[in-house]
């Protein structure tokens, strides 16, 4: 029986588009708030780092957080998610490999921690649906990442065992949750890395068109 690797697992702000980081700051510098704002009131304020919970889980709408975050950082809410991410751009990279991947024959699927759909829609334009076998967002499951459940499902719609497959966050936290599984996990720091890293577990060369 082979042990070759059949399925990749990727989350997608950050890794299927460019990082998220930048995004921010230069939503702050536009915005005239100091570096750091949006970290201090969303993600590290203990009200922040629940309703964003929340947000991921489906319990509030985006609109709702925008309301919160606008009143935390003293700036106009309305369309306030699509501002702070509105620099991030597909990462052709990764994009490209897990097309490559695709065609090797390995399942690709999407597991995102949800940001709500709307009035903002982080993953328009991306045809995940027709380019990946597979898209779980948090909030239609009504849970989010690291949650066990949630890796879970996702491998029970990719049907495949979790020493199958392979797991790519830019948030170190949810690799080393997915590895608790039993999912072999890669930590995004750079695409370059990432892609080398997977074409060596996946046993086939990503990089080629």
């Amino acid at each position: 029986m082979s042990n070759r690797r059949t399925g990749l697992i990727l989350d997608f702000g950050g890794v299927l588009t460019t990082p998220l980081l930048p995004a921010v700051l230069a939503f702050e510098q536009r915005e005239g708030l100091p570096q750091g704002a949006c970290l201090t009131a969303l993600y590290k304020d203990s009200e922040g780092v629940r309703i964003t919970s929340d947000l991921e889980r489906g319990v509030v709408s985006q609109t709702e957080w925008n309301e919160f975050g606008g009143a935390m950082l003293g700036v106009s809410p309305d369309g306030l998610m699509g501002r702070i991410f509105g620099d991030l751009r597909p990462e052709p990279l990764l994009i490209d490999a897990a097309a490559a991947a695709r065609r090797a024959g390995i399942k690709v699927g999407i597991l995102s921690n949800s940001v709500g759909l709307a009035p903002w829609d982080l993953y328009e334009g991306y045809e995940l649906e027709k380019l990946y076998d597979v898209v779980v967002i948090s909030e239609q499951h009504l849970m989010r990442k690291p949650d066990a459940e949630l890796f879970e499902i996702t491998l029970k719609l990719m049907d495949l065992p979790a020493e199958q497959c392979i797991f790519v966050d830019d948030t170190a936290a949810y690799v080393q949750a997915a590895e608790e599984l039993g999912i072999a996990g890669v930590h995004n720091k750079d695409p370059r890395e990432t892609v080398a890293a997977l074409s060596e577990l996946l046993g086939v060369d990503l990089t080629k068109a």
